[in-house]
């Protein structure tokens, strides 16, 4: 058998460590550390499930998303946010919610790549809601009012004759009422799997906002990120105000659409909120922490309320 050689440099090196122990202070000792990968070392660990911002890509937890109302704490980026939560976080007081009853049939029997109602279907199973559209009654400080806000994310918010049934219903109820009504619109437009079914709701949604008008009931548009389609071109762009959340897209056609069509190219901030404002279609852009506090004083003052 060989024999293990010493390195003696080590032996001397550790006599001499040794020594310093032996003749140092406790509370001058090195104390040993935990060694930490490099590649941790800039990884944020959490304990619930997080958010990604799709601005700045910083990482925020759902709690705290939730708490800043879905505006991202690092940059002021205005998330998505469902309609029930939306209604939830705009509402004090959410007294009842409206239009459960009706529900979606299949006239046409469409089938694309996949039946309607299975469509219908996964939709339901995605975001937990029967429809594209919620409707609520409930209170806003001491005002009531009436609120309607898409789910984008049920077949991108897209209007049918439920959409149309639950909308002009709140428009009803605000009516017999006397009480404004708001609108959250975030949609990609009419519904193809009910064609021109879908297609009629923009005159009756446009003929219950009228009634509205006639009846001096303030009806105010809010344009969250996107607003395209049917839902532009009707009931989205009938507001006594319209207003709208900073950077959404607002339009009929899309911009891919528009670019094929006229031949050009389309630069930013073309159909952004800001380039509507500047012409006209908008009448402000409001940051959402400030839209519960600017839609009650639009109200009030078209409402002649003290």
């Amino acid at each position: 058998m060989s024999e293990v050689k010493q390195d003696p440099n080590a032996t001397q090196n550790q006599d001499e460590k040794s020594n310093l122990l032996k003749n140092s202070s406790w509370f001058e000792r090195e104390v040993p550390s935990v060694f930490v990968p490099e590649e941790n070392k800039t990884k944020p660990t959490f304990t619930e499930p997080t958010i990604e911002c799709p601005e700045c890509h910083a990482l925020v937890t759902v709690t705290a998303m939730s708490f800043n109302a879905y505006v991202c704490p690092q940059c002021d980026e205005h998330l998505r946010m469902s309609a029930r939560d939306r209604l939830n976080w705009f509402f004090d007081q959410v007294n009842q919610e409206l239009g459960q009853e009706f529900s979606a049939k299949d006239p046409l029997k469409f089938v694309d790549s996949k039946p309607y109602p299975k469509r219908m279907e996964e939709a339901q199973k995605k975001t937990g809601e029967t429809e594209a559209l919620l409707s609520m009654q409930g209170m806003l400080d001491d005002l009531p009012m009436v609120a309607v806000a898409f789910e984008f994310d049920f077949m991108g918010g897209s209007m049918g004759t439920v959409v149309g049934d639950r909308f002009v219903q709140a428009a009803e109820y605000a009516l017999k009422h006397k009480q404004p009504m708001i609108c959250f619109a975030a949609s990609g437009g009419a519904r193809m799997q009910e064609g021109m079914l879908s297609l009629m709701q923009m005159a009756r949604t446009s003929a219950a906002i009228e009634r509205l008008h006639n009846a001096s009931i303030p009806y105010i548009v809010v344009m969250t990120n996107p607003v395209y389609g049917g839902v532009t071109a009707s009931l989205a762009m009938l507001g006594d105000v319209h207003l709208s959340e900073p950077k959404a897209m607002i339009g009929f056609a899309g911009k891919r659409v528009i670019e094929q069509t006229v031949g050009e190219r389309l630069e930013e901030p073309f159909q952004r909120a800001e380039y509507l404002l500047e012409h006209g279609a908008v009448d402000q852009i409001v940051h959402r922490h400030a839209l519960r506090d600017t839609i009650y004083r639009i109200v009030s003052k078209l409402m002649n309320l003290p």
